[in-house]
């Protein structure tokens, strides 16, 4: 392989030296598990090092998710090439000489697809809600990575009833407060407005709910944690000027929350460095606070000053009638957790890696509204080696086959109520597509 050849996902992974790696739909993906932050750290550390060579800058600059049981580590994917692959098997060395441990089966990506019959009528509103930006001709993204991509494609025929999917969209309450008049601004619906949040509706009438927007409403009290800000889980940006600060912020975060003996996550994006204490987790457990005080001491310390505007936080919500039915299918083909909590009905990512989706209960008459189809659906993408095994689940959890037209590398299934999700492969896809073009 030479330097400038550009790898497929296939050959990425039978490349020597990537057996911890996966391709998913955004780009190459690993999970080391670890026994804490700190030894989470560790690897991180070993992880800035590495991509911070002349060599590794060629190639993807990783995204790193560090959390208490382990870390991801994200290649995006621009064109796999040789580059790539030296800095996965790097860091595939170093977590063995850490002894942390690779687990292949543990990686996915979730992503939103909307149907829509005038992509330019419905992706401003989208871009303005989310803060994404536009990415080719069919997507738009969040800049960090942190939340799911959306991709639009073409609508068969009209579907003009709510959808039983949307999405919640938490930010500082100034964010929430441009983000409503924005999307009014281009001609958003105004679904309901309430004291604390506004559900808006785009052209097509997907909705999305927007908070919180009383003043106030999205931080605590006090100086020592004014750094912070409360979007459903308590989060913190750090912007960082070089990979050494951003390794030795999060060493420093890893140590505190250790000594607290609470779960936090700590993102390392590009320039930022992102804290979550995951949804709600701080108002079941006091001791966030006080963590949350002791960690802006410590960024301070190191002379660097919070993005208070960065905070977001995204879920999906389902409408369902029986939603114990329909949400033991969702945790099943997502291999999510059930929130143990009386009344809750949120699914979370057991790693707290991938976005929370939550039920809330819908009339049974509304019988034409529950036999439209969703103009939103998931997009699953699962190790390629794995996504059998999620067909299985789902199926056995009370879901159907609707769709196999698209395999090896796609299954839509459908819950028991009809909502849909694809089952995603990316390994394959390019040695199709050539060889349907007659490529060698």
């Amino acid at each position: 392989m030479t330097d400038t050849e550009t790898l497929t996902a296939r050959q990425f992974q039978e490349s020597g030296g990537t057996g911890d790696w996966r391709v998913l739909g955004a780009g190459a993906s690993a999970w080391f598990g670890a026994p804490s932050h700190a030894a989470g750290a560790a690897l991180v550390r070993r992880i800035t090092e590495a991509a911070d060579t002349p060599e590794a800058r060629e190639g993807a600059v990783p995204d790193i998710d560090l959390r208490q049981s382990g870390v991801r580590v994200d290649l995006p994917r621009h064109g796999f090439g040789a580059p790539d692959v030296a800095l996965a098997e790097q860091i595939s060395a170093a977590a063995r000489e850490l002894g942390l441990t690779s687990d292949p089966a543990a990686v996915q990506d979730l992503q939103l697809a909307f149907d829509v019959l005038d992509q330019a009528a419905v992706q401003p509103f989208w871009e303005a809600a989310l803060a994404y930006e536009p990415v080719g001709e069919e997507d738009i993204v969040d800049p960090l990575r942190r939340h799911p991509p959306i991709w639009f494609q073409d609508q068969d025929a009209p579907r003009p009833l709510r959808n039983r999917v949307h999405l919640d969209v938490v930010t500082p309450q100034p964010v929430a407060e441009r983000a409503v008049r924005a999307v009014r601004d281009l001609g958003a619906r105004s679904v309901a407005d309430h004291d604390y949040y506004a559900t808006v509706a785009d052209a097509e009438g997907n909705e999305a709910d927007l908070l919180p927007l009383p003043e106030g409403a999205d931080r605590w009290e006090g100086a020592e944690v004014e750094d912070w800000r409360l979007v459903f889980s308590a989060m913190a940006s750090y912007p960082v000027g070089s990979a050494e600060q951003a390794a030795g912020l999060v060493e420093a975060v890893a140590a505190l929350a250790d000594e607290a003996g609470l779960p936090l996550g700590i993102d390392l994006r590009p320039g930022v460095v992102t804290l979550d204490s995951g949804k709600d987790a701080w108002e079941q457990d006091d001791g966030y606070r006080a963590l949350a005080g002791r960690v802006q001491a410590a960024a301070r310390g190191l002379g660097l000053t919070a993005d208070v505007g960065a905070p977001r936080f995204v879920q999906v919500g389902i409408d369902a009638v029986d939603i114990p039915a329909v949400r033991a299918f969702w945790a099943a083909v997502l291999g999510y957790e059930p929130d143990p909590r009386e009344g809750v009905t949120d699914l979370v990512d057991p790693r707290r890696l991938n976005t929370v989706v939550f039920f809330q209960p819908m009339e049974e008459s509304e019988t034409e509204r529950r036999a439209q189809r969703n103009r939103i659906h998931v997009d699953l993408f699962v190790p390629d080696d794995q996504a059998q095994a999620r067909i299985e689940a789902g199926l056995a959890a009370g879901g159907r086959l609707a769709y196999d037209g698209n395999a090896p590398f796609g299954w839509t299934l459908a819950d028991p109520e009809g909502n849909e999700v694809d089952i995603a492969v990316a390994v394959g896809r390019e040695e199709a597509w050539r060889a349907a073009r007659g490529e060698a």
